[in-house]
């Protein structure tokens, strides 16, 4: 059993949690990720580690309340346990070599993108971080951001926070301004993480995509997370998460994470603009 051994409410739809789990802190490493289970009735749910501490032998997840078992876990309290918590899976973040670097986040996708940043900031690269959300209240990490980048952007849909205006004009806006990056690390919503993708590309800036497809044993046996890469199939849960974002058939990937949108929603009662803009860029095939 896996004791949660501290919790907080980043926002009204995102908690962290701290789980003690010695053997999967000892091992951890930025870029991979955890597979947990609340009973024994429960299902398999991924989730990246956003942090962890070998000495206190604790992971840290962050995760958004919007399905049945992540809401049920959201209720969950110091002290409960969870029964299975299986990891490190997946294959880490490549982050050595680099010097200048930015890392974007998107959202609750900042859970991904802060210990990445971390990893590279330890190196002693230099450390962009844009952060986009939909608004003011729903910020999270802003502390923990900036204490591991040596510039940190807020951007917000609306403008009541940081700069106004999406994650990609201000990518494009540092690139003008001359900062010559020789990493993007972009993680979020598919579709931002493909317009980001496309941002880069005229400028052979290698850019890193960490994607979420549909999985479920997290060992490459079922094939549920499969994605083309490069026009070949690849597992995200062994190959990945991670991969170079100017390969990715992201139309495809959001088709397919699409294929049970109407039970996640029949589920949540949630309507997700980013979904919307799925739906749009997938029409137009932009």
């Amino acid at each position: 059993m896996y004791e949660i051994v501290s919790k907080r409410i980043l926002n009204s739809a995102v908690t962290l949690m701290e789980i003690k789990a010695p053997f999967v802190a000892n091992k951890a490493k930025a870029g991979q990720f955890i597979i947990f289970r609340i009973d024994e009735f429960g299902e398999r749910v991924p989730l990246t580690i956003a942090d962890h501490d070998a000495e206190r032998g604790t992971v840290t997840i962050i995760f958004q309340n919007v399905g049945k078992t992540t809401k049920f876990l959201s209720t969950m309290n110091v002290g409960d346990q969870l029964l299975d918590f299986v990891g490190p899976l997946g294959k880490a973040t490549e982050i050595e070599g680099y010097k200048r670097v930015c890392i974007i986040g998107g959202g609750v996708g900042c859970a991904i993108a802060y210990p990445q940043a971390k990893a590279l900031h330890q190196t002693g690269a230099k450390v962009d971080m844009i952060a986009g959300f939909r608004n003011k209240d729903i910020v999270i990490l802003e502390d923990e951001m900036r204490a591991v980048s040596d510039n940190l952007y807020i951007t917000t849909d609306d403008g009541s926070y940081g700069t106004k205006g999406f994650v990609t004009q201000k990518l494009q806006e540092l690139i003008d301004a001359g900062n010559s990056y020789d990493l993007v690390i972009a993680i979020g919503p598919i579709i931002m993480m493909k317009f980001l993708s496309e941002v880069t590309r005229p400028y052979g800036i290698k850019t890193l995509v960490s994607l979420n497809p549909i999985m479920i044993d997290g060992t490459g046996m079922c094939g549920g997370c499969r994605v083309t890469v490069g026009n070949k199939i690849r597992f995200a849960c062994v190959d990945g998460p991670d991969f170079d974002g100017h390969e990715v058939d992201f139309d495809e990937l959001m088709k397919r994470n699409a294929y049970y949108r109407q039970q996640e929603q029949e589920d949540s009662n949630h309507a997700c603009r980013i979904l919307k803009m799925g739906d749009e860029a997938n029409g137009k095939h932009e």
